[in-house]
């Protein structure tokens, strides 16, 4: 196992700067809840760039596969799309290009952070059994959610899903009091205080 992390540590590293990017053209192109017909369609050009096949769900949400070595489990992975009627006061290059809407709750490094695992995943999908399904969902900050919505649109069948892993961004969190929390499924650091 330590061979692939090193494989999953080595890309990560390699295509930091393009996820970066994506984060940014995501953060300046925000879309609230069930109106990300923008932000769905280029999650969509970028899985498809890696040679997936996105499909539409619960209108503007975006599920797409990557088939590892048969014999192994479904994992699901998700992101949510959905930006805030925030107007943004930030000065930066990349900001929000939608006047009164804005990724202020880190929606769009969830969703980057998603695209760049699926292009790391798909990388070694020769590595690993079972399968990999990228869940990309619309409308996470309105009711019913869009989550509710595509598993009632069969999100989580074909091929069934046996864990689903979702994210969440805290970047004031210490690196080292991060992986702290994960020593039950990653290495722990050498001191976790």
């Amino acid at each position: 196992m330590s061979e692939i992390l090193a494989q999953i540590q080595r890309l990560a590293t390699q295509h930091a700067a393009d996820t970066v990017a994506l984060r940014r053209h995501l953060h300046a192109h925000p879309e609230l809840s069930f109106e990300e017909t923008n932000t769905a369609a280029f999650v969509t050009r970028e899985l498809e760039k890696l040679g997936l096949q996105p499909r539409p769900i619960a209108n503007t949400g975006v599920v797409a596969l990557i088939e590892g070595l048969p014999g192994g489990p479904t994992i699901a992975l998700r992101a949510d799309m959905d930006a805030l009627p925030i107007l943004e006061a930030n000065d930066v290059p990349y900001k929000s290009t939608n006047p009164g809407v804005m990724h202020a709750c880190g929606h769009d490094v969830h969703t980057a952070s998603l695209l760049g695992a699926a292009r790391i995943l798909n990388e070694l999908k020769g590595e690993f059994k079972g399968n990999i399904k990228l869940m990309f969902q619309p409308g996470e900050e309105r009711l019913p959610g869009g989550a509710s919505l595509m598993i009632k649109e069969g999100v989580l069948e074909n091929p069934a899903v046996s864990r689903v892993l979702g994210q969440h961004v805290f970047p004031h969190l210490p690196r080292a009091r991060w992986a702290c929390a994960q020593a039950a499924t990653w290495p722990a650091p050498t001191s976790c205080t």
